[in-house]
């Protein structure tokens, strides 16, 4: 099935992408969400220069769906008919097991005549953060809940010894409750690596976030 993959650019929805391409899916494109007064990604903060670097990294057209908030789910639905328009079939979502954010996806494929697609759906969190380490995707931590995590975690890569960490620390080590984000920035989908450099760390009230160019 030709599909477009609802992306992020972290991991769950990059190890979507590459589940639907080992089940012999054909993405035709990417889309995703962008804060319209911030021009980031949502979530994972990845800028426009940024998400030039990933289209090309992925050799995939990218469908920008800006959103001021109010209106996510129509600003979604634009992007899906602008993907249904390129041949696609099937949406994919990186969820893996909150109900109430399947249906939400489920409702806006139903709206736009796309068959929706997950993928990780019941799947271990945890056994599919030990799956990208072992198919060698490297997802950079780029913003953590430092009531809950070290701010030595920020600019690091997930590796055994961050998931030990995160698991001594009590939180899911899928981060599935917005305990930490991450930008994926190489492995066997990506076409290239994104060459990136880190800087200052940020603070958001209970968040930190470093500057990833």
């Amino acid at each position: 099935m030709k599909f477009v993959m609802s992306y992020s650019c972290g991991k769950d929805s990059t190890l979507a992408l590459h589940k639907m391409i080992e089940a012999g899916h054909v993405p035709v494109c990417l889309l995703v969400m962008v804060k319209r007064d911030a021009d980031r990604s949502y979530f994972h903060g990845a800028d426009m220069d940024m998400l030039q670097k990933y289209e090309a990294a992925l050799g995939l057209p990218m469908i920008l769906c800006p959103s001021a908030g109010e209106d996510y789910h129509t600003a979604l639905e634009r992007g899906l008919l602008r993907a249904k328009g390129l041949g696609a079939e099937g949406a994919a979502f990186g969820d893996i097991d909150l109900e109430g954010n399947r249906a939400w996806e489920e409702a806006r494929c139903r709206n736009t005549g796309l068959t929706p697609l997950f993928p990780l759906w019941q799947r271990g969190r945890e056994d599919n953060v030990r799956e990208l380490i072992r198919l060698g995707y490297r997802c950079l931590i780029k913003s953590i809940n430092h009531t809950l995590l070290p701010e030595s975690l920020l600019g690091r890569c997930i590796d055994p010894d961050a998931m030990r960490l995160m698991k001594d620390a009590g939180i899911d080590v899928c981060g599935e409750n917005g305990e930490y984000h991450t930008l994926a920035v190489n492995g066997p989908i990506f076409k290239t690596p994104l060459d990136f450099q880190t800087g200052e760390i940020l603070r958001f009230g209970d968040y930190s976030v470093i500057d990833v160019k």
